[in-house]
């Protein structure tokens, strides 16, 4: 894969410095940001402009990454070439050199406050690169042996030792496909449901998430607006609301 041309690398960059810049806009103003969007390489631009605008203050975040892939490969592990594989991994600052230092810095985050949530469909080059760097991922296995509550706490107990508090980033492949159908990367064997809510009531109640973020609803692929009506619920589950 080397040496091959990246897919739309030059589109996907600009997309993602001029999302930086307007994130990092929301923040200075003293706003909480939300992201709604297609595929998930628009978290290098997202993340990168929360991260920016504490970072001028002294202050840095931790992460909380929700997806049933991994998002670690680079250019030398990429199967397909599709950048929405690599943005964690742009974000921790490997892989091509203008996603990497988007925002005009880089690394954005410390592996160490990094926890990633729902993994279940991880590539060959990707599972070397979260051993080296020690990131936490909890997956589905682990999920379903030590059960979401659990998991979660731990989760938010890692990416909680920012200074800053933490951003969120939510891709709905995340979720099972028969609560989540409108999405481009469907894998079968996700968060159900209620465990998604949980997970975001949990943030919620916490208090210290600094920006949000819901990515991969394709509205062509849904059906009866299922997944994109969940999308909403999650956001305002994130956001603190309760069943009483």
């Amino acid at each position: 894969m080397s040496g091959e041309k990246l897919k739309y690398l030059t589109e996907i960059f600009g997309a993602c410095e001029r999302l930086a810049a307007q994130v990092e806009q929301i923040v200075d103003a003293g706003e909480f940001p939300i992201t709604i969007g297609g595929d998930h390489s628009i978290a290098i631009g997202s993340l990168s402009g929360v991260v920016k605008a504490y970072r001028k203050r002294d202050e840095r975040l931790g992460l909380i990454y929700f997806d049933a892939h991994a998002d670690m490969n680079t250019p030398d592990t990429s199967p397909s070439g599709n950048i929405h594989g690599m943005p964690l991994a742009a974000l921790l600052g490997y892989g091509a050199p203008e996603l990497v230092n988007v925002g005009g810095f880089a690394p954005k985050f410390d592996p160490r406050l990094c926890a990633h949530v729902g993994a279940r469909d991880i590539d060959p080059g990707e599972r070397e690169l979260v051993k080296h760097l020690g990131i936490r991922f909890f997956t589905m296995r682990e999920i379903d042996e030590r059960g979401l509550a659990k998991c979660m706490d731990e989760a938010i107990a890692i990416a909680g030792q920012g200074t800053a508090g933490y951003a969120v980033t939510f891709d709905v492949d995340a979720l099972d496909p028969g609560d989540a159908p409108g999405s481009g990367t469907l894998v079968r064997g996700g968060l159900s449901y209620r465990e998604a809510h949980l997970a975001m009531e949990k943030i919620a109640e916490d208090g210290r998430m600094r920006s949000l973020e819901v990515v991969e609803i394709n509205t062509a692929l849904d059906i009866n607006n299922r997944t994109a009506e969940l999308g909403v619920e999650l956001i305002l589950s994130a956001l603190g609301k309760t069943i009483l």
